[in-house]
């Protein structure tokens, strides 16, 4: 037992630090896209909302996963074409139009190709949009999260506690 503490402090102390930055995503696109649609999510969230950010692109365009995770559908739902990524911790991304070129169950790294965005965007105020959005949880009782909170290069902010 004393043998098993000791190896499991040295590998605990020994292991490389996890940085803030390791588990925080990137833009889908590339270049940085422009904002054309904030979130706005609905409380409660069965409401009426932005459940994501619309992020102006060309159609065509490659889209990336924002981070590391397994593809958990690719396909057409609901008349949409769309690419959902589960990442590690329970959080769930979701890109639409995206004409899928990874199938579920696949892994993807953060910056893989998951397909190419598909014009046709209802509402978008450019000539093509991405829907970004993010969740935790399942979809029947997601909490939604703005998905631009993910990014790397979002300075992470603490509030004082009262």
């Amino acid at each position: 037992m004393r043998i098993l503490a000791s190896l499991t402090a040295s590998a605990v102390l020994c292991s490389a630090p996890v940085r803030a930055e390791d588990h925080r995503f990137d833009w889908p696109l590339r270049p940085r896209p422009l904002v054309v649609a904030a979130f706005d999510a609905p409380f409660p969230n069965w409401l009426s909302g932005h459940r994501g950010v619309d992020l102006a692109a060309t159609a065509g365009q490659s889209v990336h996963s924002a981070g590391p995770g397994t593809v958990v559908f690719a396909g057409e739902l609901a008349g949409r074409s769309l690419v959902s990524v589960a990442h590690p911790g329970g959080l769930r991304t979701s890109y639409e139009p995206v004409k899928p070129g990874v199938r579920p169950g696949q892994a993807v790294r953060r910056g893989s190709v998951i397909g190419n965005l598909m014009a046709g965007h209802p509402g978008c105020a450019a000539p093509a949009c991405l829907h970004w959005g993010a969740m935790w949880g399942p979809a029947a009782g997601a909490d939604y999260v703005d998905p631009l909170g993910l990014l790397a290069s979002t300075p992470i902010r603490l509030k004082p506690v009262r």
